[in-house]
């Protein structure tokens, strides 16, 4: 009979995987500078400071590298939800001090693409500011879950917002929009790769727990949605566009974990984690 370990033994047993896994991933990581990729230089005074207010003319990107960017900004602004939802499971020891380099990292998103988009008045600063405060507001709250299950859920959102920033910069919009959500996406992949890493190991200690969880998230599994400016949602927008479309997960994201995991090959299950792996044949 295979064990079940409570989420408190299961941060103290995984501890040193963490504490690797920071060192790893800091050392992995590219320290790039958001500052960089903004194009100060086409910068100019709103109205306020005796400049000229926002007009639809002035914006020069695409309707869906607009979009693209919009829906990760705001995404990126709630990260303060995001921020409590990880840190209230992983307040402890290493794993506190990889939820404060995560939030570091997604922080620095926020900074970048905000930036960009006001520099260059690509979107109206003003419908974004209240799709902000009415995003925020709304703000974001996790069921309850046990430890692997947030894990799990992680690993899928920082994978899916990986494919979410390549596709933006598939689009060819300009060199720096190209330039930085390929910087996003990269540090997105580095962040799932963490939380994938953290999943095989609990994998590897308790099999069917972690698969049960696994297969619960799967099953449960939504990208961040958010209102758009100027109304719709942007699952269905970011879709439509070619960006990032959850009909896919199933072949873009969970079965590319699923494999890294090994699901469909292990040795290891009992009956409880052979029940998880059936609901998962669909992804092999």
């Amino acid at each position: 009979m295979q064990k079940t370990l409570t989420d408190r033994e299961l941060l103290d047993s995984l501890a040193d995987v963490v504490e690797s896994n920071l060192t790893r991933h800091i050392e992995a990581a590219e320290g790039w500078q958001p500052h960089e990729f903004v194009p100060w230089s086409d910068g100019r005074n709103f109205a306020f400071l005796g400049g000229e207010d926002w007009a639809a003319d002035q914006a020069e990107l695409g309707e869906t590298a607009v979009l693209a960017l919009t829906v990760s900004v705001l995404v990126a602004d709630n990260l303060p939800s995001y921020h409590r939802e990880l840190g209230k499971h992983l307040r402890t020891g290493p794993w506190w001090r990889w939820v404060g380099r995560w939030t570091a990292e997604e922080n620095r998103h926020e900074i970048l693409i905000r930036n960009y988009l006001m520099v260059t008045r690509a979107v109206d600063p003003v419908a974004l500011e209240r799709a902000r405060m009415a995003h925020m507001t709304a703000g974001f709250n996790r069921p309850p879950l046990h430890l692997i299950e947030v894990l799990a859920t992680c690993a899928f959102e920082e994978l899916a917002a990986a494919i979410r920033h390549r596709n933006t910069a598939a689009l060819g919009e300009n060199p720096v929009v190209t330039a930085l959500a390929e910087k996003l996406a990269a540090d997105d992949e580095l962040q799932a790769d963490f939380f994938a890493e953290l999943v095989a190991a609990a994998l590897d200690l308790v099999p069917d727990q972690a698969l049960r969880a696994i297969a619960d998230q799967v099953a449960a599994f939504r990208v961040p949605q958010v209102e758009l400016p100027g109304g719709g949602s942007s699952d269905e927008a970011l879709a439509a566009a070619g960006i990032y479309d959850p009909a896919r997960e199933g072949e873009l994201v969970f079965a590319p974990l699923l494999r890294r995991w090994n699901i469909f090959t292990r040795t290891d299950l009992g009956e409880e984690g052979e029940k998880a792996r059936a609901e998962l044949e669909l992804y092999r």
